[in-house]
């Protein structure tokens, strides 16, 4: 019989590159945590452990989600689109989902013409992160909740 995880990914409509488009939102509230992107051994890595995985594309290697900063996504549940081009994951987020220390990363409205941040850290980036500072998306740089 064929392994049940080379099913999933078969059906699984990965770029060029290798990669999908993966949501990651809280699976008990329905809140959009964040966008990243996995290849087959990030979904396979989410499936067989639990928890997300994704596909750094800054870093050139998985990253699971959590290992420098401890705030992991646990996985409750991995959906498919209707197109099969994009993978949602329902997550049970320990902690801060945006590497801004913010609860998601979407804290940007665009109001009355211009970005508006709608919400503040919940902890200092420096401390989830130590070492050299990260590019702030407020910048355009590429950040690891954009990798």
């Amino acid at each position: 019989m064929e392994d049940p995880i080379e099913r999933a990914l078969a059906e699984i409509k990965f770029g060029i590159d290798g990669l999908v488009p993966a949501i990651a939102q809280q699976h008990d509230t329905g809140e959009v945590l964040m966008m990243a992107w996995m290849n087959r051994d990030a979904v396979r890595a989410s499936l067989v452990e639990g928890r997300a995985c994704y596909w750094s594309r800054s870093r050139g290697k998985l990253w699971r989600k959590g290992e420098t900063s401890g705030q992991t996504q646990q996985l409750h549940e991995l959906r498919l689109d209707c197109d099969g081009d994009t993978v949602l994951l329902l997550v049970d987020q320990h902690g801060v989902a945006c590497h801004t220390g913010r609860r998601n990363c979407f804290f940007r409205a665009w109001r009355d013409g211009e970005w508006v941040v709608i919400a503040e850290p919940q902890v200092a980036p420096g401390t989830l992160y130590p070492g050299p500072p990260h590019p702030s998306p407020l910048a355009g740089g590429e950040s690891e909740g954009s990798v």
